[in-house]
């Protein structure tokens, strides 16, 4: 992934950077909700840098929505920087709310994640409990921000004006490899709301994405669930390439060894949200 140069400044960066510093010794130790996505996964390491190995601990929460492969890079990130992880078990698909897949879904999610991870926290010594929300997340459509406020998590990134960029020019000088990972929100956010969201479901998207992942798409990716529909969204400028018969043919096998009956490869690429703007929750 390309970073734009000009689009951060190296003045900017760096004052963000030593806020961040400042802002975690003053509310150190830190607990981390810990996916090893980009934002996490800065968070984690900066955090052990500014604090030390006692002073932050990355909780993961796992369960049937969140991918293997994002599970791997996670532990991949803590053991290279050496951050101490904790791993939970969170149970959202238990829970008949979430299971509906309302459009506020991500509400009960991050409730069943936050009602787990905080007690755990706060009973090893850290009252301070984090997540990466970034300052893009804050006019974006994100029910999940309100289980966090009602749990009182803090958000640094966001609170002292981390963008996306901001946050991938910071991994790339500290040598993260997530700098250049694409967005992943968790396989739940595939399924179109009010499609029931089910383990066998889930698994069928994960099996669907890695395939695609051996192919070689390295870029953004979703596969979005219709039923027996797989409609699959690239980077545009991956798209043009796949277009191509013998590829197009590559990848709708892929897809279709996961149980799909049919593959449609959107000619409108990438787009985050997308199930959001489909179902009116978000504008385009």
């Amino acid at each position: 992934m390309a970073l734009d140069l000009d689009a951060v400044s190296e003045a900017d960066l760096a004052a963000k950077c030593s806020a961040l510093v400042a802002w975690l010794r003053a509310n150190g130790p830190v607990a981390v909700g810990y996916s090893g996505g980009v934002d996490s996964a800065y968070l984690a390491v900066a955090a052990r840098q500014a604090l030390g190995a006692d002073g932050v601990l990355a909780i993961i929460g796992r369960s049937a929505s969140y991918p293997a492969e994002q599970w791997a890079t996670a532990r991949e990130v803590a053991a290279r920087f050496d951050v101490r992880v904790l791993e939970l078990d969170t149970a959202e698909l238990d829970d008949p709310r979430y299971a509906a897949n309302p459009s506020n879904r991500c509400y009960y999610c991050k409730t069943e994640l936050w009602s787990r991870l905080v007690p755990v926290a706060r009973a090893r010594g850290f009252a301070t409990v984090v997540d990466g929300t970034n300052a893009d997340d804050l006019s974006d459509y994100r029910p999940g921000a309100q289980a966090a406020r009602e749990h009182r998590i803090a958000s640094p990134l966001a609170e002292l004006g981390f963008t996306k960029l901001h946050i991938r020019h910071a991994s790339r000088a500290l040598g993260i490899p997530t700098w250049q990972q694409p967005s992943s929100p968790c396989l739940s956010s595939r399924l179109p709301y009010g499609t029931e969201v089910t383990r066998s479901r889930l698994r069928q998207i994960e099996l669907a994405e890695a395939s695609l992942r051996r192919l070689g798409i390295t870029g953004d990716l979703r596969v979005r669930f219709h039923d027996d529909l797989a409609r699959v969204e690239l980077a545009p400028a991956e798209l043009s390439a796949w277009l191509e018969p013998e590829r197009l043919a590559a990848l709708t096998d892929a897809v279709s060894e996961a149980g799909f009956a049919r593959v449609a490869l959107d000619l409108r690429g990438f787009r985050s949200g997308s199930l959001n703007v489909l179902h009116g929750v978000s504008t385009a």
